[in-house]
């Protein structure tokens, strides 16, 4: 016999159909051994990246590779791609159109860790909210206007509180805006 979902809790029954939520696989390339000495994890980031995809993402089960930098890397990339001739804490590269990928996120070892440093809050931490960022942006998320920007840190907000980390908009930030 069919047990039914629980109308009451919302519980699915035994043969009621599942929700499925998106999944993300994540590929990390360490490119320097700076990220080793910090004291972070990869597994704090790979759950930064999937409550990103989980909260975001629709559609079928995607990869992205978490490229651990440091600034001169970073600096040649800003360069290279955004025309800014500097180091940043997050640059974010999407897969071409019809790729399995979501694309590449690469963080800067120096600037994550001095801006964490300067908001007196962890590596870990710092780092999982770029990397939040990063999946929005590759997800089509955009903070180049008002209503974008709101969305965006709202949804920031949203899936670093899911994850038991602050609110990085409701205390002072870092001098720099992040990925500039």
């Amino acid at each position: 016999m069919k047990r039914p979902g629980n109308a009451m809790t919302g519980e699915p029954g035994r043969n009621a159909p599942s929700i499925r939520q998106p999944h993300l696989t994540v590929e990390f390339v360490r490119r320097t051994d700076l990220w080793s000495g910090g004291g972070i994890g990869e597994e704090a980031l790979r759950r930064a990246a999937i409550a990103a995809f989980a909260k975001a993402g629709e559609g079928a089960a995607r990869d992205v590779t978490l490229v651990l930098a440091c600034d001169d890397e970073i600096r040649d990339l800003n360069r290279k791609w955004a025309g800014k001739d500097r180091a940043t804490d997050v640059l974010s590269f999407p897969a071409e159109e019809g790729e399995p990928s979501l694309g590449d996120i690469v963080l800067g070892y120096e600037t994550v860790a001095r801006d964490a440093a300067e908001a007196g809050i962890s590596l870990t931490a710092h780092a999982s909210h770029l990397i939040i960022h990063g999946i929005l942006h590759l997800l089509g998320y955009d903070h180049s206007n008002n209503t974008g920007a709101a969305e965006m840190e709202a949804l920031e907000t949203e899936i670093l509180a899911g994850l038991g980390l602050h609110d990085p908009y409701s205390e002072p930030a870092p001098q720099r805006a992040l990925g500039q």
